[in-house]
């Protein structure tokens, strides 16, 4: 018998229990469980939200109930979260790792957050324009890949802030 026929005879006698559950969308009244969670505080803590906006790696996206099970890398960007009363609540986020867990649950690992009103724009025009000095000066390469990263960083800051 064929590897290709054997598989689909096997498939047809696959137990209920492992038949594929039929994906929707996600309804108002459907929450995800969120926990955000970087190594020296938790701030939440399996909390009831509506969407989270995030900064993925392979670009921005929101994450509402009954999201496909995923994990995505985090860059330098703003985290929002919706909760029930439609409010929003935004961190700014040095990158990390967001868990898409079946059962509407999301994991989101960071290194570090922070709201994005703590920024000062006139601070992180200052501290981009030293770290781009650094970058086009004369330091060791290693210095010079530092600067990068945080030249990177501020200025994903910078337009986060822009935006608020």
């Amino acid at each position: 018998m064929s590897a290709l026929r054997l598989l689909s005879s096997a498939a047809r006698r696959a137990p209920p229990a492992l038949a594929l559950q039929r994906r929707g969308y996600a309804e108002v009244a459907d929450k995800i469980k969120l926990s955000l969670v970087l190594p020296h505080q938790a701030i939440f803590t399996s909390a009831d939200v509506v969407q989270v906006n995030i900064t993925a790696a392979s670009g921005d996206m929101g994450i509402l109930a009954n999201h496909v099970p995923s994990i995505e890398p985090l860059r330098p960007g703003v985290l929002e979260v919706i909760d029930s009363a439609n409010s929003s609540k935004k961190w700014f986020v040095s990158g990390g790792f967001a868990n898409v867990h079946p059962g509407n649950s999301l994991t989101i690992n960071v290194v570090e957050a922070a709201p994005l009103e703590a920024f000062s724009p006139e601070a992180v025009r200052a501290n981009l324009s030293e770290a781009l000095k650094v970058v086009a000066g004369n330091g060791s390469e290693a210095d010079k890949i530092e600067a990068r990263i945080e030249a990177d960083v501020y200025e994903a800051l910078q337009h986060a802030l822009g935006s608020k």
